[in-house]
């Protein structure tokens, strides 16, 4: 074979025998949901923040009667050093999946199981604020309705009719803010956990 054999055997290669690794490509494609949930996280950061501080103006708000003010704050109090404890731990995973590279399987998993663990520290902190809102949505009824408290709990009556609708109430939101919860992960982050599941899956089966 003479140099020109060489040279039109060279210009009739057209690359198309070159791949690029299919392990890369699927690491890859894990990155986008990662990119996504951070982002709903940092959302989320900007919306709960503002609104934890506007809560403190809702007796002022609202008018509430002054002598309940100082329940108010009680409770308040400790849902807003609650809401800190998961805010750290939630920012904590934000930085953290942030700086991870996912360029290798063993990454990935570990990224995984990061994200659903904090998926379930994002609804324990959820039902944590569940007792907060509930008593302090109970004061403003007492407040604007003093004599419910009277009727109800001072009373001698032997009836507990009030008191099997207000546990009945409550066994009700209760069930719908735990519905709402899981929708809500599930949708924000679930939906890209599964994504990620599914690239593993797909590495695992080469």
């Amino acid at each position: 074979m003479d140099f020109n054999d060489i040279q039109s055997a060279w210009n009739n290669d057209t690359g198309s025998d070159i791949k690029v690794p299919t392990n890369l490509e699927k690491l890859k494609s894990a990155n986008m949901p990662v990119d996504m949930i951070r982002k709903n996280l940092r959302n989320e950061f900007f919306i709960q923040l503002p609104a934890m501080i506007l809560l403190g103006f809702l007796p002022q708000l609202l008018h509430l009667l002054p002598k309940y003010d100082t329940i108010f704050y009680l409770f308040y109090g400790i849902a807003v050093a609650t809401s800190i404890y998961y805010f750290i731990k939630l920012y904590l995973f934000y930085r953290r999946i942030g700086n991870t590279t996912l360029d290798t399987k063993d990454n990935l998993y570990k990224t995984y199981f990061d994200i659903q663990l904090n998926m379930e520290l994002y609804k324990s902190f959820t039902y944590s604020l569940i007792p907060f809102a509930l008593a302090g949505g109970c004061l403003f009824v007492i407040s604007k309705s003093p004599s419910i408290l009277e009727r109800y709990l001072i009373s001698e009556s032997s009836s507990n009719f009030p008191f099997t609708i207000l546990i009945l109430i409550f066994i009700f939101l209760m069930l719908l803010i735990g519905l709402m919860t899981e929708v809500w992960v599930n949708y924000y982050y679930g939906k890209y956990a599964k994504q990620i599941k599914k690239v593993i899956d797909e590495l695992k089966e080469e």
